[in-house]
């Protein structure tokens, strides 16, 4: 796909991403928008898979550690044909396999379940170090939020990763500025957050993450470099497309009324 095309797919999942939350009346728009053109950009340019065999021993992994963005990633998994763009309708309803946190066990092409943040990272570098003991030559991308890594765990994880020289490992930081409760540097400064992973030994990029050509070069980048994982810091919109949910804290957990949707989905025609 061109960058033109990208932007249109990624446009595209913004839409679904409005359209299955306000039909089910619940989840999280605001990180789910932010995270659309990384997400876009994986799977339909950097990512090796196969939507007709998921289990694939060779595919690249994406991990979604900030698991309440879900609309996002089935929204991409819909479009890729792991399972059918009908299907998101059914978000958060009984009997679904589209629940409000990710499960590995019942959808198609997802690679963890999510629940209580944290945990991602150290599941990516569970899923990495099996590659190498495998002698595969997969990547595996783990997306985190910024208040996600307010958790322990994350930097536990981010002291293990380049003792071990896992360069098999991408992380991605949707840096978006926001969390549940309100902004990130108000509840738990991350600054500086490039720092902190440098001083970890990861190879740091930041970068726009709207900005589809830096996303790109981005990834290539890391997936180039060797002897130790990389972190991409990617400074993005909470609820971006969407004017009256961008930078707005109310918008992380909250599903637009009809009216709402309907506004949104004009913005995003």
């Amino acid at each position: 796909m061109s960058v033109t095309e990208l932007e249109e797919k990624a446009k595209q999942l913004r839409r679904h991403v409005v359209t299955m939350i306000a039909t089910a009346g619940s989840g999280h728009p605001g990180g789910s928008l932010s995270a659309a053109d990384i997400v876009t950009c994986l799977y339909f340019k950097v990512m090796r898979h196969d939507p007709k065999n998921p289990h694939w021993a060779d595919r690249d992994r994406f991990i979604l550690s900030k698991g309440h963005a879900a609309p996002i990633l089935y929204a991409v998994l819909a479009e890729c044909g792991y399972f059918s763009v009908e299907e998101l309708k059914t978000l958060r309803k009984l009997g679904s396999r589209l629940q409000g946190h990710t499960d590995m066990t019942l959808t198609p092409g997802v690679e963890m379940s999510a629940g209580s943040l944290g945990q991602g990272l150290s599941f990516g570098i569970g899923v990495a170090l099996a590659g190498r003991l495998d002698k595969r030559d997969y990547h595996v991308y783990v997306m985190l939020g910024d208040g996600e890594c307010d958790e322990g765990q994350v930097w536990e994880a981010a002291m293990f990763a380049p003792h071990h020289k896992i360069d098999n490992l991408t992380a991605i930081i949707d840096h978006n500025g926001l969390q549940l409760d309100g902004s990130c540097c108000e509840i738990m400064s991350l600054a500086p957050l490039a720092d902190k992973w440098r001083a970890f030994n990861w190879h740091t990029i930041e970068i726009d993450g709207h900005d589809i050509n830096q996303i790109l070069n981005a990834l290539k980048e890391a997936r180039e470099t060797k002897g130790r994982p990389t972190v991409v810091i990617a400074r993005t919109i909470k609820g971006k497309g969407v004017s009256f949910m961008e930078n707005n804290v109310d918008f992380h957990g909250k599903a637009p009324t009809p009216a709402e949707a309907e506004e949104a989905l004009r913005e995003l025609a």
